[in-house]
C-alpha cells in the first residue's frame, strides 16, 4: 500500500500538480475500479490517509423508503426500510447506511491493472482541470507569446506558457501580419476546449478591453485606479475613444493618458498597429457626455429624446457637421459606441467658430458693469 501512495506523490510532482489533486485524482480511480470489479450501480466511498501511506475502499448501500424509484435504478446502492431490518437488524432507521470494507486486492491482476490506467486517465483529468481554473482566472489579460505558426487562413497559432493561443483572422487588427518567431501581445477571452485541438487560449487583439489594458500598463494612474476608464470604443487600426474620469482634483485625467509629448499614448498606438486614440473626460450628465465624445466636432446643444431607449438629438452647424460624421462615418459611430447612445445630425444655421460659438445665432455680449457699490455689502 505504501508504494501505492508513493506512485502518487511522485506522479503529481511529475504532473506539477499539488498532492491533494493527485490523491483525488487517486479517489476517482479506485471508485471506478471498484465498479469496474462489481456493478456500475453500486456506491463507494474511498479515504487515503497520506501520513500513514493508507487507503480504503468501502462500499455504501443507504436506507430508503419502500416504493422509492432509485431501488430499480440503482438496487446495489440503495435498499428498503423492511429488507434491511430483515437482514440487518430492527434497530436500523431510514436514512442508515451499511458499509463494508471492498479489498481491491481480492480482485486480482485485472483489478491492478483498470486501476492503474484508471489513475493516469483521472491524472491527466486533474492536470487539464488545474490549467482550465489557472487560466480561466487569467481571463481579459494581456498575454504574451511566441508564433508558432500562420495557417491558410491566417489564423496564428501561438505558444503561451504550457497551453497553445489561436488569434484568429477576425481577432487581428487589419493589416497586421505575423510570421514565426514573433512575439505578440493579444487579450485572452476564452478558454476553449475542441475536440480536435483539445484545451486552448482564444486571443483578441480587436477587443476594447485590450486598449484598456494596454493603457493601463503604460499609464500607472490607471493601472493603480487613481484615473478610471468608465468606457472605450474602438474600429480595430483606425481609431479609438476613451473615456476618463478621476476623483483626485491634482489629476488631469487627459494629461496623465496621454503622457508628456504624447509618450504614453503613442507606445499604445503602436501597439495597435497605428490606431488613433481620442481621450475625453467622462461626465455622468448624458448630454455633457455626447457633446464630449463627439470631439474633435463642436454641438451646438444635445437633446436625450428617449432615455430607455437611449436617442439623442445633436444640434450643430453646417461647418461642424464633417467633423462629426468622420471620415466614412467612424467619428459618430464611435461617440455612439461610447456613450451608449443612438446620436441623430441636426444641422442648424450659423458658423461655429474655435470657441464654440455660433455666429448665425450670436448671443449679444452683455454689456460689462463698472458699478460697484453691489459689492460694498460684501465687506460690511
Amino acid at each position: 500500500m505504501e508504494k501505492i501512495v508513493d506512485i502518487i506523490e511522485a506522479m503529481a510532482h511529475e504532473k506539477n500538480i499539488s498532492v491533494e489533486s493527485a490523491v483525488d485524482a487517486f479517489k476517482e480511480a479506485l471508485i471506478k475500479t471498484a465498479k469496474r470489479c462489481t456493478t456500475y450501480t453500486s456506491a463507494f466511498e474511498a479515504t487515503v490517509d497520506m501520513d500513514v501511506k493508507d487507503y480504503q475502499v468501502e462500499q455504501v448501500i443507504t436506507i430508503i423508503k419502500a416504493g422509492d424509484e432509485r431501488l430499480e435504478l440503482e438496487p446495489d446502492a440503495f435498499i428498503s426500510l423492511a429488507e434491511a431490518q430483515e437482514e440487518y437488524g430492527e434497530d436500523l432507521e431510514l436514512g442508515d447506511q451499511l458499509r463494508s470494507e471492498f479489498i481491491l486486492e481480492d480482485h486480482g491482476r485485472t483489478a491492478s491493472f483498470n486501476l492503474f490506467k484508471e489513475l493516469q486517465y483521472h491524472i491527466q483529468r486533474q492536470v487539464e482541470q488545474d490549467l482550465f481554473e489557472k487560466y480561466r482566472e487569467k481571463v481579459n489579460t494581456v498575454m504574451i507569446g511566441t508564433v508558432n505558426r500562420v495557417d491558410d487562413d491566417e489564423n496564428t497559432f501561438i505558444e503561451i506558457g504550457e497551453l497553445k493561443g489561436l488569434l484568429s483572422q477576425r481577432n487581428r487588427i487589419k493589416g497586421e501580419k505575423f510570421k514565426r518567431g514573433d512575439t505578440v501581445k493579444a487579450l485572452l477571452r476564452f478558454v476553449s476546449i475542441d475536440p480536435e485541438m483539445g484545451m486552448f487560449l482564444e486571443l483578441t487583439r480587436t477587443a476594447p478591453k485590450f486598449l484598456e489594458k494596454l493603457m493601463a500598463k503604460e499609464v500607472p494612474e490607471i493601472e493603480d485606479e487613481s484615473v478610471l476608464i468608465m468606457a472605450s470604443s474602438r474600429i480595430p487600426g483606425q481609431r479609438a475613444k476613451l473615456a476618463l474620469k478621476t476623483d483626485f482634483p491634482n489629476i488631469d485625467p487627459i494629461g496623465a493618458a496621454v503622457g508628456v509629448k504624447g509618450t504614453r499614448i503613442n507606445a499604445v498606438s503602436s501597439e495597435l498597429n497605428g490606431e488613433n486614440i481620442d481621450c475625453v473626460d467622462y461626465s455622468p450628465i448624458p448630454e455633457v457626455f455626447i457633446t464630449r465624445a463627439l470631439s474633435p466636432a463642436i454641438a451646438q446643444s444635445v437633446k436625450v429624446t428617449s432615455t430607455t431607449e437611449k436617442k439623442a438629438v445633436v444640434n450643430i452647424t453646417a461647418d461642424q457637421k464633417a467633423k462629426a460624421i468622420g471620415k466614412s462615418g467612424i467619428n459618430i459611430r464611435l461617440a455612439s459606441m461610447l456613450t451608449g447612445y443612438t446620436i441623430e445630425l441636426n444641422e442648424v444655421e450659423g458658423v461655429t467658430d474655435r470657441t464654440g460659438e455660433s455666429s448665425g445665432n450670436m448671443i449679444p455680449e452683455t454689456e460689462k458693469t463698472t458699478n460697484t457699490d453691489a459689492l460694498a455689502d460684501l465687506f460690511k
